[in-house]
């Protein structure tokens, strides 16, 4: 009987669950640079009797950021949340801009026509994919709204900035948002990240942030402040998708500070079989619940380290690669000097079971029992690589050898079964569609005359 690869594969699935993986990642896009005409709109505040609090204006050099989720076709963004087991924090080390004239805590309920006005379109806040309130035109044409897609996404024109803009108190002649800081990518003038929809979300709620209307957080004009931490916060809707479906990016936020900023998010979304998973930028009390996976990018800036599976420095919960923290390949094998099987060179045992005793072998195939998993011993021979990893949908194996043989590479998964077997010219390299398997762990095993190496890698 084969099943030691089914062993092996259960205790990797143990360690690092990829199951139901609709987050794909979380990314910021830089919106805009304020230059010195942004910085010449003035907004007062005023209290309840009239009497002027504050004067507000944009500091040139603002930058205005973007932050879109990153989800798998069919999923449903519900809610960005904080709650006992999990912050909500948005930061920077400089102040957030807000405008006072016109704009809102909530992305959503932004008039499109105050967008045109001053700075208003650069207001901090949150969302849940829409960035206007909804547009009723006169009948028969539909209600419409606004969802935010990245300006390199977007593919219609633009209502915002130069020509469509007021010129903001000073009244500047051109109007505003017409800087073209290549920091910024393409101008707000030009393309600004506004597509129509008639999907229009529903059963909006909100908690934590505005309190008996008003906003004292760095959502809200009334207190400058530099972060917004919260266990008891929220803001949902009944779904929203990308406007893009393949893509499906959902902006959450839109920040605009001189500072460099800093977040941890937590979500909600609803899979096309009905069913709810929660995504939390670092692991709670609810770490091994069900239904409750943890996801390094949605914390900002993103922590990287090792994030290759095959060396022993490996680390799941990173969101990028650091060369330098992957030092040790891994090397999996039976590290019992008592067994008939030890293998010297091994760094790495997963199960007792990877060890085999005299009188105690039965019919299990040693060669996969003890597959010669080191990379190093087998280099000056041949050797194989595997990209991406982790992949979603085309895996590349590339295959280099010194030797003319030809060569065969079997992929085994979690249950130790072989979904793929060909055979191959020492020489090649092999493309994969994996979009069709189940997520988790694979192994892939290289023989080459009599000779083996095995690697990993990750479908998510």
């Amino acid at each position: 009987m084969k099943c030691i690869p089914a062993l092996l594969f259960a205790v990797l699935l143990l360690l690092c669950s990829t199951a139901k993986a609709q987050l794909k990642k979380v990314f910021v896009e830089t919106y805009y640079v304020s230059d010195t005409k942004d910085a010449s709109d003035t907004v007062y505040t005023y209290d309840n009797s009239g009497n002027v609090l504050d004067t507000l204006s944009l500091p040139a050099g603002s930058t205005t950021y973007r932050i879109y989720v990153d989800l798998k076709p069919g999923t449903l963004l519900t809610k960005l949340y904080g709650d006992p087991n999990h912050i909500l924090k948005i930061a920077s080390d400089s102040v957030f801009f807000n405008n006072a004239d016109r704009g809102k805590s909530y992305g959503y309920q932004i008039k499109k026509t105050d967008l045109k006005k001053g700075t208003v379109a650069l207001d901090t806040w949150l969302t849940l994919g829409q960035t206007t309130a909804v547009i009723t035109p006169a009948a028969p044409q539909k209600p419409y709204t606004y969802f935010g897609v990245p300006k390199t996404s977007d593919t219609d024109t633009s209502f915002i900035g130069g020509i469509n803009n007021n010129g903001g108190s000073s009244s500047i002649a051109g109007g505003l948002l017409v800087n073209n800081d290549p920091a910024a990518g393409i101008p707000i003038h030009h393309v600004d990240g506004y597509m129509p929809v008639d999907s229009i979300p529903g059963n909006w709620g909100d908690g934590g942030i505005v309190i008996n209307g008003n906003d004292s957080t760095i959502f809200g004009s009334l207190v400058p402040g530099k972060q917004f931490i919260s266990n008891n916060a929220f803001l949902e809707n009944s779904g929203v998708m990308g406007v893009i479906p393949d893509s499906n990016q959902v902006l959450v936020a839109q920040l605009t500070t001189r500072g460099k900023i800093s977040f941890e998010l937590n979500i909600e979304v609803i899979l096309p079989d009905g069913s709810l998973y929660k995504y939390v930028a670092k692991n709670g009390a609810d770490s091994l619940a069900a239904g409750v996976y943890q996801n390094s990018t949605l914390s900002y800036p993103p922590q990287c380290g090792c994030n290759d599976p095959n060396y022993l420095e490996f680390n799941s919960q990173v969101a990028c690669i650091d060369p330098a923290a992957c030092k040790t390949l891994v090397v999996l094998g039976c590290m019992d000097t008592m067994a008939c099987n030890y293998d010297p060179l091994a760094n790495k045992q997963s199960i007792p079971s990877m060890c085999c005793y005299p009188g105690n072998c039965q019919d299990r195939d040693l060669s996969l029992v003890c597959a010669d998993l080191s990379v190093q011993e087998l280099q000056n021979t041949f050797r194989f690589d595997l990209y991406p990893n982790p992949v979603q949908e085309q895996l590349t194996i590339q295959i280099t050898s010194s030797c003319s043989s030809e060569t065969t590479y079997e992929i085994y998964d979690s249950f130790g079964r072989i979904v793929s077997k060909r055979k191959t010219a020492s020489l090649a390299s092999s493309q994969l569609d994996v979009s069709g398997w189940a997520n988790g762990f694979y192994l892939v095993r290289i023989v080459q005359e009599g000779r083996s190496a095995t690697k990993i890698f990750i479908k998510n």
